[in-house]
Formats: structure tokens, sequence, C-alpha cells
């Protein structure tokens, strides 16, 4: 397939689980290729993932969107871990196939980022040079605990963790030693005012778009430094 400029469609077989959709936005120059994974209540299109997708082009990253199984076929509840996990993979080796040239980086929003952090802890996702975060889910609503970031510890790759302030399935008090744990490898940026979805109140002083852009700026300049 020969790449141009402007969003693909594409599918994306996985193996004993299926096919599902997916999504390749590329720049004209591309510096890199982020494998994005939407998260638990929204597909590849919802316009969040859109938003991401636009502005790291506009940043001269592209990145590669799909669904997981069950937002293929419009399911209520998400995948097990399993096949959550295997389709991370499955993404990962089309954004490599496709985008051979280009370092590669991985996450997403909430869910999917987790899925991600989770495979890459069960083994290493070929040629992922780090992970990065929107909106990490450490916990359930309002339900301080750390027990969902057990496996991070095992992932070896440099972590961003984007993060709103306002964030209620992701408690600072909570993320902030965790991710002190982790050492060097890790790097916090929070969104002041920002909640799961980095959308911010009025009184804050600033638009919602302003806050997505500072998440668009901080990812694509992590991305840029270790590409």
């Amino acid at each position: 397939m020969t790449l141009t400029a402007g969003t693909t469609e594409l599918k994306i077989d996985i193996a004993r689980v299926g096919v599902v959709s997916a999504l390749l936005t590329m720049p004209d120059k591309p510096r890199a290729c982020y494998v994005l994974a939407h998260g638990a209540g929204a597909d590849m299109r919802h316009s969040f993932m859109e938003h991401v997708a636009a502005g790291l082009a506009d940043r001269s990253i592209a990145t590669l969107r799909y669904n997981f199984p069950y937002m293929e076929k419009k399911q209520g509840r998400p995948d097990p871990p399993a096949i959550a996990q295997a389709t991370v993979r499955a993404a990962v080796e089309e954004a490599a196939r496709l985008c051979p040239v280009l370092p590669l980086f991985a996450g997403g929003k909430s869910f999917g980022g987790r899925m991600t952090s989770q495979a890459q802890s069960k083994a290493p996702l070929p040629g992922v040079r780090g992970l990065a975060f929107l909106g990490f889910p450490l916990h359930a609503d309002n339900k301080p605990s750390v027990e969902r970031a057990a496996h991070l510890s095992g992932i070896e790759i440099p972590m961003l963790f984007l993060q709103g302030t306002r964030d209620r399935l992701a408690d600072l008090h909570y993320l902030k030693p965790v991710i002190e744990e982790l050492g060097s490898k890790a790097k916090l940026h929070e969104v002041a005012g920002g909640d799961h979805s980095f959308l911010v109140l009025r009184k804050s002083g600033r638009s919602n778009d302003e806050a997505m852009q500072e998440v668009l700026d901080t990812l694509a300049a992590w991305i840029n430094e270790r590409a």
C-alpha cells in the first residue's frame, strides 16, 4: 500500500478473534506514528479521538486508530483483557508494517491506554519506543486505589501520563506515588482543571480547546524527544 497524506480506512485481522476497523492518519512529513486505542465507552471515531489524530497530524505525527472487537460488534461490555491485549498487539504490528521507517509509540484514551500497558507488560510490543496515556484509569470513578497500576513496574520503556487534576478515575494523591516508584522511565504531566477527558470548568479562565492544545503539545514534544 502506498501511503499519502490524509486518513485511510483499514481492516486489522486479529488471530483467532476476528477483524476490526482502523484509521491511519498520515501527515505530509511524519516523524513518528502513535498507535492510539479508544476508551471504554466510545469508538475510534469519537470526537476526542478525531481531535487527537488531527492535532498530532498538525504536529507531524501519524496515528493509527482502531476499534476493539466489542466496539466493532457494537456490544456494550469491553472485551476480556486477553482479547483487548491481542488487539493492541495486532494494531502495533499493522502500524509497523504500514510505517516501517517511523518510530512507533502506543497508548490511548483511558481503557485503551491501560490495555496497551498490560500488553506491553506481558511481552514487549515490537518496535514500540514508549507508551503515552491520555487519562490513565487508575481506579473506578471516585474510588481511589492503586491495584490497576501493579503491572506498570514490569514495563521497561518510557511512559507519559497526561492527567487532568479533576480526573475522578485517577486521584493524583494515589497516582503520583505510583509514578515516583516507576522512576525515570515515567513522567507525569498535570492538566490543570481538566477532567478525565481534559475538559475544564468555565471558571478556570481557559477553554477546552486550550486545555487540549496543551495535551497535544506535551504529547508531541515527548514523542519527538524519543523519535
